[in-house]
């Protein structure tokens, strides 16, 4: 609450960096091969200040965004047409099988305890309709490693050791930076939406492998690439990857989706 509250603006994540707009774009990209056609109901948890709900009701869904953020709601709030609210993901305020897609775009990796992650994807599985699309976010096991390479910290001996205890238990302690967080291995990201009874589950790389090339050259240039040659390259390779799960690996985020059941007969 204390990082997103008055730490950052969440609002600007996405599109104050090139490393941003990718993360941006090839969400949009890879959500819109399985979105069902509008108009359908869509409900954002976790969808902080209403940057994916912002595009979504452009495109012509229906969107009732939650987040447990107050900024957030707020911000979301003043978005034509889209209904936001304070609530948990653990916890929807939400009627059984009453949406047709559910995105999970920022809560499984700010619930480090694998039981609060468990609760979250139950409750996304009860308020979709059978059928119905989930979309859910990770952020890379080993995303630290590349982005503190990109900002030439690695070799700082405090650094070196946070990111060594990112990479040997996949937990954030949120002491500096970034807040409490957990990091998942694209197996380890497929497998709990599975295991919490989706079916057709899969899971992609959204920034493909070469996102911190990026993040690097805005931090040692002071100048946006975002417009460059170099941006568009780095969205190409993201889309060259798909077909490679070794890249995954590679990605700052992945993107999992998964689809309801629908009973038989």
């Amino acid at each position: 609450m204390r990082f997103y509250q008055s730490t950052i603006s969440e609002a600007e994540r996405l599109t104050s960096s090139a490393d941003g707009k990718l993360e941006l774009l090839r969400t949009q990209e890879l959500l819109r091969r399985f979105l069902p056609a509008p108009p359908v109901r869509v409900l954002d948890v976790g969808g902080g200040p209403g940057t994916h709900a912002r595009w979504l009701l452009a495109d012509g869904y229906e969107v009732r965004l939650v987040d447990p953020v107050p900024r957030h709601v707020e911000q979301a709030g003043r978005i034509a047409g889209c209904e936001a609210g304070v609530g948990d993901a653990r916890r929807l305020d939400v009627a059984d099988g009453s949406f047709d897609v559910v995105l999970l775009l920022g809560p499984l990796y700010h619930l480090p305890e694998a039981g609060d992650r468990r609760r979250a994807l139950a409750e996304a599985l009860r308020v979709l309709r059978p059928g119905g699309l989930l979309a859910a976010a990770g952020i890379n096991r080993y995303a630290s490693l590349f982005e503190h390479t990109a900002y030439a910290h690695l070799q700082r001996d405090g650094v070196r050791e946070s990111v060594a205890d990112v990479l040997a238990t996949q937990m954030h302690g949120g002491e500096r930076g970034f807040t409490t967080a957990y990091f998942h291995s694209a197996y380890d990201l497929v497998r709990e939406i599975a295991d919490a009874g989706f079916r057709d589950a899969e899971v992609f790389g959204v920034e493909g492998p070469t996102w911190a090339m990026l993040k690097a050259t805005e931090q040692h240039t002071g100048a946006s690439v975002a417009d460059t040659p170099l941006f568009e390259a780095a969205l190409t390779a993201a889309r060259m990857a798909e077909p490679y799960p070794e890249l995954l690996a590679a990605s700052s985020h992945l993107l999992a989706i998964g689809r309801k059941p629908t009973p038989p007969g």
